[in-house]
């Protein structure tokens, strides 16, 4: 293959950040607002900027880990370089078994939008739900989603990259639309106080960020991140990639919030309240409610554009994800395999497509295919600032095309956020997402057998401080505040003192806990080869 032929193959910055914005708005604009109001009330705009605060720091860290190590998958791979394998495979698990399940969840939100569809032509697809689940019909037009999102993926990235670029924008123009047309058919500044701004306490601010789906909405930065290698000029796109889509989104979502605030009629507020507002299709029921039949019917559309878009963005992620983990030596060989025409992990595709289909036939809720995503991912996350940090330590003298000022403060304040907000995930979601990474050990300890147990003990150590922080966020996640689900054995707002006290001495011992294994010396040819 000529050098012309592999650069037309890999992506532009325009590309990456449609790439991204893909990801990032998908079914959560559509119902975030509704249920962050319905949470908090008012205050939840508050929820948002929290969210984006959250998610802006851990990709703060990422940024410099990306710029160093350009590689597909990368963030399966960052924790391994400086703590071992054990720790490397509880983040590459942690991180796919969330973006596995965002596969089959897109594709039932579609599906689920699809079920509600006004037109008398469409009445076939009103058999999709049965008692908010969904039905055997649905579930076969699951699966052919989840077919298409694959096949989307299957021949090149080019192919992807062009769609999503596409779609993207589309995806861009309905919220904006949304917010303009809502705003100028029926503002009332009223709701904002009529209720009180904070109608359920501040406590409330805090749980609508992880549970509304706000954390959920943000989340998909890292697909610039696990695409590095496939990114023109990955020194300046990668950051840039991250930076542009996630500020558009924030701005967004913000919006969005404000509008769904403003717009919501002011009798239903003063009979039901915050918590007893009930839309099926929150945005769509305003703009019927206020007469903007037009835009009621283009929200239908892209109730099923916008998930179907995230569904295809997370396809390519997560078969990267699940092939970067092969460098663990955890996972057999034949599945990190990529195909020399086209540039993709094809093996890890059909994988994941086979796991989704399974999951979804299995868990046939929104809801319960949710409830682990993302506290999975942020416990994923947690091992950015830690690694990050921990490189500056112990080879001051690596590539770094983009080094960060204030790491020294932004790594343990980002380590920090990102317990409290798996904290706000409440409990037993915790307890659950532990146990669905335990299920995955075996597979780590099978290969450990195979390789004779050689230098367990030292991987064993490297990951030990992650393994008191899970048994740490458990255990206080149960006896912490009843406003988290907790038995209020520690109640708000001291949970928080004791979670950020304790997260930072978690963060100190990760820092302190390097093993210096083979990876760390393929990290650092890996970075020897940046120009």
């Amino acid at each position: 293959m000529t050098k012309t032929k592999t650069k037309n193959r890999k992506i532009g910055l325009f590309q990456i950040v449609m790439l991204g914005l893909s990801s990032i708005i998908g079914s959560g604009w559509l119902f975030g607002s509704w249920e962050a109001s319905r949470i908090a009330g008012p205050a939840a705009i508050l929820s948002w900027i929290i969210g984006a605060l959250v998610i802006g720091a851990i990709a703060f860290n990422y940024i410099e880990l990306g710029t160093m190590f350009p590689e597909s998958g990368g963030m399966s791979k960052y924790a391994q370089y400086t703590h071992g394998s054990l720790l490397g495979f509880i983040a590459a698990w942690a991180n796919w078994v969330s973006l596995v399940t965002l596969i089959p969840i897109e594709a039932v939100a579609a599906v689920q939008y699809m079920s509600s569809w006004p037109w008398s032509w469409a009445t076939w697809t009103h058999g999709f739900m049965q008692n908010d689940q969904i039905s055997n019909l649905g579930l076969f037009v699951v699966f052919l989603f989840i077919l298409v999102f694959t096949l989307l993926n299957y021949w090149s990235v080019n192919l992807l990259a062009r769609f999503t670029s596409v779609i993207s924008v589309f995806k861009l123009v309905i919220p904006l639309l949304t917010i303009v047309t809502l705003l100028l058919s029926g503002f009332h500044a009223g709701n904002y106080t009529s209720q009180g701004f904070m109608p359920y306490g501040s406590a409330a601010i805090f749980a609508a960020t992880t549970s509304s789906g706000i954390i959920f909405s943000y989340n998909a930065f890292q697909v610039v991140i696990n695409m590095g290698q496939e990114i023109q000029n990955p020194k300046k796109n990668i950051s840039r990639g991250i930076a542009i889509s996630l500020i558009i989104s924030i701005i967004i979502y913000i919006l969005l919030q404000f509008t769904f605030i403003g717009v919501v009629p002011t009798g239903q507020l003063a009979q039901y309240g915050w918590h007893g507002i009930d839309f099926q299709s929150p945005f769509a029921d305003l703009a019927k409610l206020l007469g903007a039949y037009w835009l009621y019917v283009l929200l239908y559309v892209d109730a099923f554009v916008s998930p179907f878009g995230t569904g295809v963005s997370f396809v390519a992620q997560t078969s990267r994800t699940l092939a970067a983990m092969v460098g663990n030596e955890h996972m057999p060989k034949f599945i990190g395999k990529i195909n020399k025409r086209w540039n993709v992990p094809r093996v890890a595709m059909v994988i994941n497509l086979i796991i989704s289909v399974l999951l979804v036939a299995l868990f046939r809720s929104w809801g319960t295919l949710a409830s682990v995503i993302s506290t999975s991912t942020l416990i994923a996350y947690l091992t950015g600032p830690v690694t990050v940090s921990t490189l500056r330590n112990i080879a001051p003298n690596f590539k770094r095309p983009i080094k960060l000022r204030m790491l020294k403060i932004m790594a343990p304040t980002a380590f920090v956020l990102a317990s409290l907000a798996t904290y706000w995930a409440m409990w037993p979601t915790t307890i659950k997402v532990i146990i669905v990474i335990l299920l995955g050990l075996p597979f780590y300890f099978f290969f450990e057998w195979r390789k004779g147990w050689k230098n367990t003990a030292t991987q064993f150590k490297g990951s030990l401080w992650m393994i008191g922080y899970l048994i740490f966020i458990s255990i206080l996640s149960y006896i912490g505040s009843s406003s988290f689900g907790g038995i209020n054995l520690i109640p708000y707002p001291l949970d928080f003192v004791v979670i950020i006290i304790v997260s930072l001495a978690f963060y100190h011992w990760g820092v302190s806990s390097y093993t210096l294994t083979e990876d760390f010396h393929k990290a650092a040819e890996l970075n020897n080869k940046i120009k």
